[in-house]
């Protein structure tokens, strides 16, 4: 029987170290740095494609493995064919008693549905300061006045390299400048 451990954060600026410390006694550990609600979770699919009957999967926190009901319960109907147990340190969860599988169903619905408030409390967020006039995105790399000028500098036969090295954009900007 095999100590598996998952590990997730949402984004590159966050760290992993805390998980990673508390899966420390796990046989092997699966971690990677990707968003719950993309299906593109390739360390995810290793582990479960890894694990094998009589193994344990464990994870520090239920959002961790996923972020609806029903990803949860496919994953654990996935460990459940496979006899895999399931473990969620910090809410105690343990499927393989019938409390643990109840708690599991219960908690996964309500961090699913605390995603779907953070989520309309973040839209309604950017729905006021788009209202305000707050802009989002990157800023233009070039302004207005630059990019009348590249025009006017490749109407002459200025090189694109050469236009990349005086405004300092790449290759894309350029030809996005000039096509604009």
């Amino acid at each position: 029987m095999a100590r598996i451990g998952y590990a997730r954060v949402s984004s590159w600026g966050q760290s992993l170290q805390v998980q990673l410390e508390r899966l420390a006694d796990c046989d092997r550990v699966f971690s990677e740095k990707e968003s719950g609600r993309t299906d593109k979770r390739e360390q995810l699919q290793l582990c479960l494609d890894y694990v094998r009957e009589g193994d344990v999967l464990i994870v520090t926190k239920l959002d961790r493995l996923a972020r609806s009901t029903r990803d949860l319960l496919n994953i654990v109907n996935r460990l459940e064919a496979k006899k895999v147990q399931f473990v969620v340190l910090d809410q105690q969860i343990d499927t393989s008693t019938a409390t643990g599988r109840l708690m599991l169903s219960l908690l996964g619905a309500i961090a699913e549905f605390e995603n779907d408030l953070r989520k309309d409390r973040q839209m309604q967020g950017i729905a006021v300061a788009k209202r305000n006039g707050i802009k989002f995105g990157r800023k233009a790399a070039l302004t207005a006045s630059q990019i009348a000028e590249m025009r006017s500098l490749r109407a002459e036969g200025q090189k694109i390299v050469d236009l990349m090295a005086r405004f300092a954009v790449s290759k894309a900007s350029v030809y996005r400048a000039l096509s604009s």
